[in-house]
């Protein structure tokens, strides 16, 4: 008898993703320039303009790789012409918030991600 391990419904390796050197990218030039400001708070440490910047993010989703709860921190990807928070999304990982592991990109309230890249 064979069996085959598939991967998980909604897991990245589900959806083609592996998180590896075939990951979806952006460059942080390539980021609208709303997030390239993010970014930049981000590692300046803030000031945030949004009072859930720097909340944790619990990947419930599961499209990120798995790490501990209160490893991903979202910050807010501000929309021209929306009152809302709006659904761009900038989400580091690290112990460091101004020094992050990585960060990733949500253009669609965190339905897909692309990794920062220099």
């Amino acid at each position: 008898m064979l069996v085959v391990a598939l991967p998980m419904a909604g897991s990245a390796h589900a959806r083609g993703l592996p998180w590896d050197s075939a990951e979806p990218t952006v460059a942080v030039a390539d980021l609208p320039k709303q997030g390239q400001r993010t970014y930049s708070l981000i590692l300046q440490g803030g000031p945030f303009p949004h009072g859930k910047d720097g909340s944790v993010f619990g990947n419930r989703e599961r499209l990120l790789p798995r790490e501990r709860r209160g490893y991903y921190r979202e910050y807010t990807v501000d929309t021209p012409g929306i009152r809302s928070r709006g659904a761009r999304r900038i989400v580091c990982g690290g112990k460091r918030r101004t020094a992050p592991d990585d960060c990733w990109y949500t253009s669609d309230h965190y339905s897909s991600f692309r990794k920062i890249v220099p």
